[in-house]
């Protein structure tokens, strides 16, 4: 399959790396980058300086700086660009003629507007080619290392997803496909905000039990929101849902659990983001999760939690207090 990875961060180039590795199918792969800079020292040197300098691109992967001669033969374009590039990105496929399939990887709400990135693609791509997202727990290291991960491919079209997901299948990186994009991006968005909950919790010495507890309580709080949106229950259960939680609340290669380790150290959100070097989608996402929760009457007390920590320069110690004190409830979603 000849396949366009959009976006040679670490996500896109992780991916590239594990296709290009694949023995399951010989696939043919291009990796796009938006900067010249950027393909310069990738074409000179054969390394992802940033994200991998301990991995050489193999021969066989194109590379290129140019999004047409990208998509030009591409059976599948993977769109690998954080949520605020989706758009722009959807948005030059499209007007560059060729009617690719997509797949995106990014995870989150689009800023101000609250979208999920199918919604995005509604609006720029609809009717251009079938189209999907790629999401589960995978950190992007240990994919570039060829250990083993499973993903979801979920598109509202079936045969599409089974079609895909079949494709990129390997030994080492399994993709389960299914028709609930609503659930998977919940998912994977959501979680990302009790991520950072959960590293706030870890650093201030909280322990395996309350850790416990906000992973259980943060998946009631993603279940409740994607239903509303219209997700499946069984999604969430699944390797979108309860397993990126864990892995992105428990994994030291958590960047979302990394800036609320940080937090709880009493350090600034400013230098946590710059020191980080890499975007933590939880961020962003916090701040339209709350909105969303807010305009469809949803009670969401971490991601309210994490909210004030961001945005009103609440103590962290503090917001663990509120949260704490909360009226006892029933056990429900």
């Amino acid at each position: 399959m000849r396949i366009a990875v959009m976006g040679a961060g670490a996500w896109g180039t992780a991916l590239a790396l594990s296709l290009c590795a694949s023995t399951a199918s010989s696939h043919q792969v291009t990796l796009w980058t938006r900067s010249r800079q950027h393909l310069a020292d990738l074409v000179s040197q054969r390394i992802n300086r940033r994200y991998f300098p301990a991995f050489s691109l193999p021969a066989s992967l194109r590379l290129t700086a140019g999004l047409e001669e990208a998509v030009e033969d591409a059976e599948l374009a993977l769109i690998v660009v954080p949520v605020s590039g989706l758009r722009e990105t959807l948005r030059e496929i499209a007007a560059s003629g060729k009617k690719v399939p997509v797949i995106w990887g990014c995870k989150g709400f689009e800023s101000q507007s609250a979208k999920l990135p199918h919604q995005v693609a509604e609006e720029e791509y609809a009717g251009a080619a079938p189209y999907g997202v790629l999401s589960g727990p995978s950190f992007a290291l240990e994919v570039a290392q060829g250990l083993p991960a499973a993903l979801t491919l979920a598109s509202k079209d079936g045969e599409f997803a089974r079609e895909v997901a079949a494709q990129l299948h390997a030994p080492r990186l399994r993709v389960y496909s299914c028709t609930d994009v609503v659930g998977v991006e919940t998912g994977g968005a959501v979680k990302n905000v009790i991520s950072i909950a959960a590293g706030i919790c870890d650093g201030m010495g909280f322990g395996y039990n309350a850790r416990a507890a906000l992973i259980t309580r943060g998946l009631a709080e993603i279940t409740r929101l994607g239903l509303k949106l219209g997700g499946r229950l069984e999604t969430f259960l699944g390797l979108t849902g309860v397993g990126d939680l864990i892995l992105t609340c428990t994994g030291d290669l958590s960047r979302n659990r990394r800036v609320g380790l940080a937090l709880a150290a009493g350090r600034s959100l400013p230098d946590i983001l710059q020191e980080l070097g890499h975007i933590a989608e939880g961020v962003n996402t916090a701040r339209e999760v709350l909105r969303l929760s807010h305009l469809m009457g949803i009670e969401m007390p971490i991601t309210k939690g994490v909210c004030s920590i961001l945005d009103d320069g609440v103590p962290a110690g503090q917001a663990v207090e509120a949260l704490l004190n909360r009226e006892p409830k029933s056990e429900i979603y």
